[in-house]
C-alpha cells in the first residue's frame, strides 16, 4: 500500500531522532495532560519551566478564547524537546480564581490534576506615580559650528556621575550629554580618567538617577547571556539607543588581558562606554572596543567576525572607589529577565555623549 510505504521512512526518522535525544528530552517531548478538577470552567492555562512562574512570568495562554477547559476536561501540553521535565502550572477560572502547581515533574507524571483554587487577588486602587522633579539645571546644547565631533555612550553610576571610556572624552574641549529625558547637559571638567583601563568618570550636574547596579556575584561564566546598550553609528542610524544581545565568549581580552571580557554582542563606533548588562539587568562590564577585522585579515589572512570586548566590573569598581564613589552592587540570582526588560532598565540610565574638539 502506498500509504504504508511512505509512513515507514517517517517512523524510522522519528525513532532515530528520539534515540539521539537525552533521556530527559525524550520524556519531555512526549508531552503531558492537564485535567481541570476545580469544578469550574477555566479560561486560561499556563505551563512554564520551573521557576519562571515564581515571578508571575507565566507566558502565553495555551487555551483558545473560544474553547475554555470545562470541569473534568483535559488539555495536552506538548513542550519543546529541550524544555526539561519540571514545570509550573496555572489554571485561571472564569471568576478570577487560580489553581497553581509548582515544580511538577512531567517526565514521571503524565497526567496532572489541578483542583485547589485561590481567591482572586483583591483589587487595589490605582497608584498615582508622581515623576521626580526635573533638576533646575541650565541646558547646554550641542554647538553646530564645532569642527571636530565624536560620540559615545555613558551611564549613571551615582547621582550626577557618568561612567564611560577614556577614549570617548579624550581631547574634548566641550562634552555635552543627552539624558534619557531629552535634556542636553554639560560635563564639568576635569574628568577622572584611567588611560590603562580606558575608563573616565564625568561630573554632570542635573542627573539624580536612577543608577545602574553593578553585578556583585556570582562569578561570570562563559556562555552567559548579555545585553549591550548604547548609541552606535550616530548620524547614520537613528538617534535612539540600540540594544544588542549576545554572550560572554571569553574571560580575558586580547593578549590574555585580565581586565576584559570577550563578548559576541555586536558593537559599533558609538557603543564605547555603554553598559554591558547580564540578564538580571546588572552591569557586568563597560563596552570598550571591537577587534579590527581588517588588521586581523592582513595579519592572518582570515576575517575575524563579531569579536568585541568590555571592561570587567572587577576593574571598573576599584576605579570608581578611587574616585570616591561606592557603586551600588546587586547579586545576579533568580530567574532571568527578557532582553526587552533589561533594555528598559538600561534606558533610564544611559546617555548619549557628544565630544566637541
Amino acid at each position: 500500500m502506498p500509504h504504508r510505504r511512505s509512513a515507514r521512512p517517517a517512523l524510522r526518522l522519528l525513532a532515530l531522532l528520539l534515540a539521539a535525544m537525552p533521556a530527559a528530552a525524550q520524556e519531555a517531548a512526549q508531552g503531558f495532560r492537564v485535567v481541570n478538577r476545580t469544578g469550574a470552567e477555566a479560561v486560561a492555562l499556563n505551563a512554564v519551566r520551573t521557576p519562571r512562574g515564581a515571578q508571575n512570568d507565566w507566558g502565553g495562554n495555551l487555551l483558545r478564547p473560544d474553547r475554555p477547559l470545562t470541569p473534568g476536561g483535559g488539555f495536552r501540553v506538548q513542550p519543546n524537546a529541550d524544555a526539561g521535565c519540571r514545570f509550573d502550572l496555572r489554571l485561571v477560572l472564569a471568576d478570577g480564581r487560580e489553581s497553581v502547581l509548582r515544580d511538577q515533574d512531567i517526565c514521571t507524571r503524565r497526567e496532572v490534576e489541578m483542583a485547589a483554587v485561590a481567591a482572586p487577588a483583591p483589587s487595589r486602587p490605582a497608584t498615582v506615580v508622581t515623576p521626580p522633579p526635573v533638576p533646575d539645571v541650565a541646558q547646554q546644547r550641542p554647538n553646530p559650528q564645532a569642527r571636530g565631533v565624536s560620540v559615545g555612550t555613558g551611564f549613571l553610576v551615582a547621582p550626577d556621575r557618568v561612567l564611560t571610556n577614556q577614549h570617548v572624552v579624550e581631547g574634548c574641549n566641550r562634552i555635552v550629554l543627552r539624558a534619557p529625558d531629552g535634556r542636553w547637559l554639560g560635563a564639568v571638567p576635569p574628568a577622572r580618567v584611567d588611560a590603562r583601563l580606558d575608563l573616565a568618570l564625568l561630573s554632570v550636574p542635573g542627573l539624580p538617577g536612577p543608577v545602574l547596579p553593578f553585578r556583585g556575584g556570582p562569578a561570570v561564566r562563559r556562555g552567559e547571556g548579555v545585553v549591550a546598550y548604547g548609541f552606535p553609528l550616530a548620524g547614520l542610524l537613528s538617534s535612539d539607543p540600540k540594544l544588542t544581545r549576545g554572550e560572554v565568549n571569553g574571560l580575558a581580552g586580547i593578549g590574555d588581558n585580565p581586565a576584559h571580557y570577550q563578548i559576541s554582542a555586536e558593537v559599533q563606533p558609538g557603543n564605547s562606554g555603554g553598559p554591558l548588562l547580564d540578564m538580571q539587568g546588572h552591569v557586568l562590564g563597560v563596552v570598550v572596543s571591537k577587534l579590527n577585522a581588517q588588521r586581523v585579515a592582513q595579519r592572518t589572512g582570515d576575517i575575524a567576525q563579531n569579536v568585541n570586548f568590555a571592561v570587567k566590573v572587577e576593574a571598573a569598581i576599584p576605579f570608581l572607589r578611587r574616585a570616591g564613589l561606592e557603586p551600588r552592587l546587586a547579586p545576579s540570582t533568580g530567574p532571568e529577565r527578557g532582553a526587552a526588560d533589561v533594555g528598559e532598565i538600561a534606558h533610564r540610565s544611559t546617555l548619549f555623549i557628544r565630544c566637541e574638539k
